[in-house]
């Protein structure tokens, strides 16, 4: 006999998914949910009898038995579905609804608690009824259900057929004398048929109540009600036997061998034996078509619940992993550059590169008695650039993030240095030494006349031939080489202070700033976690109802859900991770200058660099070498990308950004009129492109292009200069034009 007992997980799965559809304890589902579950924990093979009322199913079953073990004698008469087991002696055992249990010899008692009232009722108090005989087939783990009849109250229909559903092989008794309508065989067909009920025999009783020239028209209909049903029994047993059921008892009981043959009960009941002998070495052929009808509507169901919330959550991560995408990109973009910017600084801030760059410069304006004018206008005036230049990026976090609001960085200069002169000797020869007459007139004097112009010009002179590492070989120092030397110390203190002091600055600035360059992933509501989690648990239901059906090859028409798990949240990477860049400052009030975006938006004119970006300077400005051209135009690009990030942000349309084609790729719209298609195409030609070039393909020309033609590298060109202006200005309005119209 088959191992019942591996349908345990089968049983469990099938319980706890349909739980998650909080079914009503009346509804159809739920009732037949607890039959199947039932059914399959069962170790007996059931045979269900079952039929309209005073269709003869009890007197069917004494006579297969042998005896008068169920009540015959009322009509209707069973009002309850009546087990019968094996057991040693006959018994009988009712358990009640408040979980008595009325145990007594025989089956007197069914009199009481198995049959109908008066009023054709079945007892409401009543749980089970379970019979015991001693036959041999019911020892082969064989057990029979006595069904109510049916056609007589919904109750009762109801409950048979909540009892067919946990039936092994059903055995519907049939009235020769008033056979089903078509209609009544097609409902109890698909009812049977739906719930994967495919092995069911016919019996047909009262046949001996005709007259013989009706019997063979009735056994032809009957043999078509049978055929129609297409049963699925072992190969070579007809679904189809004749019983007269009250001849058949009698001669059961008296034990008239021959009568019982010619009842029709003696072929019916060799045939049962046989049938049931093959189902019960597989019943899992039997079974689990009954496991696959229902859980097909169980995953119906919860495939229902599941779809539309699903769809929903994933609309919504959609959004939401959209904006953490465009967050994290814009964090690397605003990294990336307060990265270079302080770099640029900590550079700047170095000691070799202050004293290479502004010692000379200062030692002279010390000598000259101006350091706090140059200080001012050349040393601030710089430092202060490159300070906006980094807080800049700080605050462009603050606006797209909204986290915690920056301070700005100040780095101090140090006091002005101060100098002592020596007292000056009357002897000393001030025109003698080298570098005495390097600088020219003009200049504010500090100890007057020529001399204080060779102390400054010994500045230089000793900056420039480090004339200094020959002291030990100079036997004596002139005045004003003294006074240089003292300048020269002074101002290397000065940087070495600046140096030291800003570096700290600016190393605590950047341990700070990750605190403004960063962003928060918000916590969703916790109706929305919630729900979230009641998806998680029914796609698990789901999948392992799929699995375990599976486990017994039970087919099925679904796949397995990939579980929405809680929002995807793009992992959070930090600009850090990807360079050595800084974290953020504290809180202050400081804003810096209003910076010009030079990218509105994805649909607005993207504008080409400001022309003071590309503008000649003034001619003391020194020609830029293409790395800080490259660097202007990575700053540039980067604006322009946050500030379009920043317009998706906050547009409607930018919940479908991932479906839209971002702007670098897509290929312009076709323009109107055909003055606007000679513009672009006019603007195509100066850039160098075909007319089906991208945006990217404008962006790089234009870049490309600019680099080369820079009025900046034609400053000691004058005519190259001015024809570099003019291509400026031509690139400017092509790039404008073909921005427009993409």
């Amino acid at each position: 006999m088959e191992q019942y007992a591996g349908y345990g997980s089968l049983v469990e799965v099938l319980k706890s998914a349909s739980g998650l559809l909080e079914l009503e304890r009346t509804s159809q589902l739920h009732q037949d949910v607890v039959s199947i579950c039932g059914y399959l924990e069962n170790p007996n093979f059931r045979i269900a009898v079952f039929g309209p009322f005073n269709h003869g199913k009890s007197t069917l079953l004494n006579a297969v038995l042998g005896s008068r073990a169920l009540p015959i004698d009322l009509i209707p008469t069973t009002g309850a579905a009546i087990t019968v087991k094996y057991g040693s002696s006959v018994r009988s055992r009712i358990m009640l609804v408040d979980g008595t249990e009325v145990y007594r010899s025989g089956t007197e008692v069914l009199q009481q608690f198995a049959i109908l009232d008066g009023n054709r009722q079945m007892r409401r108090d009543v749980a089970s009824v379970e019979v015991f005989c001693p036959h041999p087939f019911l020892e082969t783990g064989v057990e029979f259900v006595d069904l109510p009849g049916t056609n007589d109250r919904e109750e009762q229909d109801n409950l048979v057929k909540k009892q067919l559903l946990s039936a092994d092989l059903v055995v519907q008794l049939l009235d020769a004398r008033k056979l089903m309508t078509l209609g009544e065989r097609e409902n109890l067909r698909d009812w049977l048929l739906d719930r994967g009920i495919k092995t069911v025999i016919f019996v047909a009783n009262f046949l001996n109540l005709l007259e013989p020239e009706e019997q063979q028209q009735v056994q032809n209909r009957l043999r078509f009600v049978a055929e129609s049903f297409r049963a699925e029994l072992p190969p070579g047993f007809s679904n189809l036997y004749r019983v007269d059921a009250l001849p058949a008892l009698r001669a059961r009981l008296k034990g008239d061998v021959g009568a019982a043959s010619s009842s029709g009960l003696a072929a019916f009941e060799t045939a049962l034996q046989n049938v049931v002998g093959i189902l019960q070495q597989n019943r899992g052929s039997v079974r689990l078509p009954r496991v696959q009808a229902i859980a097909s509507q169980i995953q119906l169901l919860l495939k229902n619940k599941i779809d539309p919330i699903a769809h929903e959550f994933k609309v919504f991560d959609d959004k939401y992993n959209a904006k953490i995408a465009i967050k994290q990109k814009a964090q690397d973009l605003i990294g990336q550059g307060f990265s270079a910017s302080i770099t640029e600084l900590g550079d700047w801030l170095a000691l070799p590169k202050l004293l290479a760059k502004y010692q000379a410069d200062a030692a002279v304006a010390l000598a000259e008695n101006n350091f706090k004018s140059w200080q001012t206008n050349n040393l601030k005036k710089d430092l202060n650039e490159l300070q906006i230049a980094v807080v800049k990026w700080l605050y462009q976090a603050y606006e797209f993030f909204q986290e915690e609001r920056p301070e700005d960085l100040s780095i101090p200069l140090p006091n002005e240095p101060t100098i002592t002169i020596p007292p000056k000797s009357d002897s000393d020869d001030t025109w003698s030494e080298p570098g005495s007459i390097a600088v020219g007139g003009g200049i504010g004097w500090l100890l007057g006349g020529p001399v204080g112009a060779a102390v400054v010009g010994s500045v230089s002179y000793l900056l420039n031939k480090n004339v200094q590492k020959q002291d030990d070989q100079i036997a004596k120092e002139s005045y004003h080489q003294q006074v240089a030397k003292l300048c020269i110390a002074a101002t290397e203190e000065y940087f070495s202070h600046l140096s030291h002091q800003g570096l700290s600055i600016l190393a605590e600035y950047e341990r700070q700033a990750e605190k403004v360059i960063c962003f928060k992933v918000t916590q969703e509501p916790q109706e929305i976690t919630q729900k979230r989690v009641e998806l998680q648990q029914w796609q698990q239901g789901f999948n392992q109802l799929l699995s375990e059906l599976e486990k017994f090859k039970i087919s099925s028409n679904y796949q397995p859900y990939i579980e929405t798990p809680k929002v995807t949240q793009t992992q959070q990477k930090s600009w850090q991770q990807q360079q050595r860049i800084y974290t953020r400052p504290p809180q202050t009030t400081y804003t810096p200058p209003r910076q010009e975006n030079t990218a509105k938006t994805a649909e607005k004119k993207v504008e080409p660099p400001k022309q003071q970006v590309y503008s000649p300077p003034p001619k003391t400005t020194p020609s830029p070498n293409p790395a800080e051209l490259e660097a202007k135009f990575r700053n540039w690009e980067m604006d322009e990308e946050i500030a379009r990030m920043k317009d998706q942000m906050g547009s409607p349309s930018s919940q479908n950004s991932q479906q839209q084609p971002n702007q670098n790729t897509q290929v312009p719209k076709s323009p109107q009129s055909q003055t606007e298609k000679d513009k672009i195409a006019h603007a195509y030609k100066i850039l160098g492109l075909p007319q089906d070039a991208t945006f990217a393909d404008v962006k790089q020309a234009y870049k490309t292009l600019v680099k080369k033609w820079h009025p900046d590298l034609f400053i000691n060109q004058p005519q190259m200069q001015k024809q570099a202006q003019e291509k400026m200005r031509l690139f400017n309005e092509a790039y404008t034009v073909l921005s427009n119209k993409k």
